[in-house]
């Protein structure tokens, strides 16, 4: 880890601006749980570190509207997750924070800086000798002939197979969030389900957002679907995993008749995934279980699988399954 100047703002335009004024190699730090890694990792060498922990109107979140619910960016986990209203209202918000990562990296990890958290690709954290395009832009991606049994199934690109490691995200792109964030030359509202950008020819770059802005508040629209919700996750253990696969899913229906169907995709493609064909296979049918599985499969018909993963497939399918027979019993 190289040798960094900290810097700890009271208000929202003086952490913009110094981190405008350290440049590219400035970093904003909030719970730190994901930065602090890559940096002992030399992913990220900061020349700047800009602690925001001291923004207080940032820390607050309201679940008490009847229009959206409102998320300062730097809400912890773990108190989102056990919310009362978030609980009830809207299930798989909850469990996509309550099923990621530990209790202890929940207690101090915000809301805000976990949308932006970095993939745990092997040879991006690792370096070299291996070749990682989105660590060293041009060098390859040795996870495409390398152990690819966590990699993309959907989104990736000859430069990068690289997995978005995140729960939160998955369930936010079911309810269609909205992320309002703050630069130097202004406020703007980015949708949660374009704030991430697939790999392409430039896998170093992940997000719509330019290096000096800051992300303010998430906001989620108030919705019938939410309390037909799920998150389901499956991992290879059930505590502190990543995900093989996981689907956030939300349902409207009219007795048996499938009104309104939202499904994302986690842990298996390179951005948090909608997955919209499969949505519109459910509208104006029954949620029979052969329907749900149906839907699975169509879900996951664009992948592309490599020699390690192609496993996940019929898993992700089953998955998606599994979690509308579970949000179909909390009509």
């Amino acid at each position: 880890m190289q040798p960094f100047t900290y810097v700890k703002p009271s208000t929202v335009p003086e952490a913009v601006l110094a981190v405008a004024a350290g440049g590219p190699s400035t970093r904003f730090i909030a719970g730190g749980t994901s930065l602090y890694d890559l940096m002992k990792l030399n992913v990220e060498a900061p020349t700047r570190v800009v602690d925001i922990t001291g923004l207080k109107e940032l820390h607050s979140f309201d679940t008490s509207g009847s229009r959206e619910l409102v998320f300062g960016a730097l809400a912890r986990m773990s108190d989102v997750a056990e919310d009362g209203r978030i609980k009830r209202d809207f299930p798989a918000l909850a469990e996509s924070l309550s099923k990621a990562a530990s209790q202890q990296l929940r207690n101090m990890a915000s809301v805000g800086g976990n949308l932006l958290q970095r993939t745990r690709c092997p040879y991006f954290r690792h370096g070299e000798p291996f070749a990682c395009n989105k660590r060293a832009p041009g060098s390859g991606c040795a996870a495409q002939e390398g152990l690819n049994r966590g990699h993309a199934l959907l989104g990736g690109s000859q430069a990068c197979i690289a997995v978005y490691p995140g729960d939160w995200a998955i369930a936010l792109a079911a309810f269609d969030a909205e992320v309002d964030v703050i630069g130097q030359h202004g406020q703007r509202t980015v949708a949660l389900n374009g704030l991430h950008v697939e790999p392409r020819d430039t896998p170093q770059v992940e997000t719509v957002l330019a290096p000096d802005e800051l992300i303010t508040r998430i906001r989620v629209p108030v919705s019938r679907l939410g309390r037909a919700s799920t998150y389901h996750k499956i991992r290879d253990r059930e505590s502190y995993a990543f995900a093989l696969t996981s689907a956030a899913v939300a349902l409207r229906l009219d007795g048996q008749t499938v009104r309104e169907a939202r499904i994302a995709l986690g842990g298996v493609a390179t951005k948090p995934w909608r997955a919209r064909e499969a949505e519109r296979t459910l509208v104006g049918r029954p949620l029979t279980a052969e329907a749900a599985k149906a839907a699975g499969e169509v879900a996951f018909r664009g992948a592309r699988s490599t020699e390690h993963n192609r496993f996940r497939i019929e898993l992700g399918a089953r998955t998606v399954a599994d979690a509308l027979m579970i949000a179909r019993q909390r009509v």
